[in-house]
């Protein structure tokens, strides 16, 4: 048979197209409240918003440097100063991508060769599995335990071996909105030394916390600086995730890689939001509390009209995200009730399995819901959601 009658790689044939996109296009041919994408429906700080307008008219049009703005590059290392007390060079340990998405394959890519293995807590973001495999490396996956997605660090200690090249770490967690414990990442951070290891830490949600929850950085932790990248990104702490700014912090060594494999994989980030970053990183530490605060009331309101609504759910440390089981209602295939939920109620959730690896028991019993939206948009949903009581399940 020709080669031409499959157009499509090998890599390619073991992960699909994104499920989150999938049901926001779902969502809007229904129209549905969208709680299955991640991004706010309300308007962005206006401070970072009109540095960028200044930007683009001050002509900040052209091609940055590859690895970023200077003045971005060093508004990240200040922030990082100030926030965590540690010193980074701005000229050789910073990488600027588009976005945090882009940082996590580039930074996979500049550091793991095909055959290694990569650990991956499960259940992950969908691009983690999709990144490793894109590498030709093999995803070891590590279970959380529903319903609270704890983490057995006998299992943990388990995974890693002579074969171990990576772990990926992203705390706070999406989709579960887990906070990985200072126990737990000095654990990762000794397994890592024992083994040999690499961190790639996607630290996107770090100002996003409740109830108390501290984010740890596992390149604070001893023996880690040098093995670790950091994956960050503008997109959630300042609600613009259409911007595409990320970046990656390694060291110099690490970085060199990485800047590689980033300048032929996008050449840089947009100009002139690279500009309105480096300002909105200058914001005052206010700024995080009241953002975790905004979020707070949103996950008890959403939390609420869950548990009205019938569901069982684990309220989350972390993130903007609450993973929802769907037995209560008497089904066992997240796929079906996501897009019942769609059609029926007019709430848009994500599949749980686009979340799981597939021998997972728990893969298909669970939705995920947003919360990053207006008070308006939330009580909508809250309202739709009631129906549940009137609709007899058909799992």
């Amino acid at each position: 048979m020709s080669r031409l009658a499959n157009y499509g790689s090998e890599k390619a044939s073991h992960f699909t197209e994104s499920v989150i996109r999938e049901m926001s296009r779902v969502a809007a041919a229904h129209g549905a409240i969208n709680l299955a994408q991640g991004f706010p429906d309300f308007p962005a700080p206006s401070a970072i918003k009109q540095a960028a307008v200044e930007a683009i008219l001050a002509d900040h049009n052209q091609y940055a440097v590859t690895w970023g703005t200077k003045a971005l590059r060093e508004a990240i290392a200040w922030k990082v100063k100030r926030d965590y007390g540690v010193e980074i060079d701005p000229e050789q340990q910073i990488t600027v991508c588009c976005g945090s998405t882009e940082g996590m394959i580039a930074s996979l890519l500049a550091t793991v060769n095909p055959g290694e293995e990569v650990i991956v807590f499960d259940p992950f973001y969908e691009n983690y599995g999709a990144d490793v495999i894109l590498c030709g490396a093999i995803p070891k996956y590590v279970r959380l335990h529903a319903p609270d997605f704890h983490l057995d660090l006998d299992e943990l200690a388990a995974a890693f071996s002579n074969r171990t090249r990576a772990i990926i770490i992203n705390t706070p967690h999406n989709p579960t909105g887990k906070v990985f414990s200072r126990e737990e990442l000095l654990l990762i951070a000794e397994l890592c030394t024992k083994y040999d290891v690499l961190a790639i830490t996607d630290e996107i949600y770090e100002h996003i916390l409740y109830d108390g929850a501290a984010h740890v950085p596992v390149w604070t932790l001893p023996g880690m600086a040098g093995r670790t990248m950091v994956v960050n990104s503008i997109s959630k702490t300042y609600s613009v995730t259409g911007w595409r700014i990320g970046y990656v912090i390694a060291s110099a060594e690490i970085s060199r890689s990485v800047r590689k494999v980033h300048d032929f994989l996008t050449v840089g980030a947009a100009a002139p939001l690279q500009v309105a970053a480096a300002s909105a990183l200058k914001f005052a530490k206010d700024y995080y509390r009241e953002l975790a605060a905004f979020y707070a009331a949103r996950r008890e309101l959403l939390y609420n009209a869950l548990a009205e609504a019938g569901f069982q759910c684990t309220k989350p440390a972390g993130a903007y995200y609450i993973m929802a089981d769907i037995r209560p209602f008497g089904w066992d295939d997240d796929v079906r009730f996501a897009h019942y939920l769609t059609r029926e109620i007019g709430v848009a959730p994500v599949p749980g399995s686009s979340f799981f690896c597939p021998d997972n028991p728990d893969a298909h019993l669970f939705v995920r819901f947003c919360f990053c939206k207006g008070i308006d948009t939330l009580q909508g949903a809250a309202d739709r959601l009631r129906k549940l009581q009137h609709f007899k399940a058909s799992g």
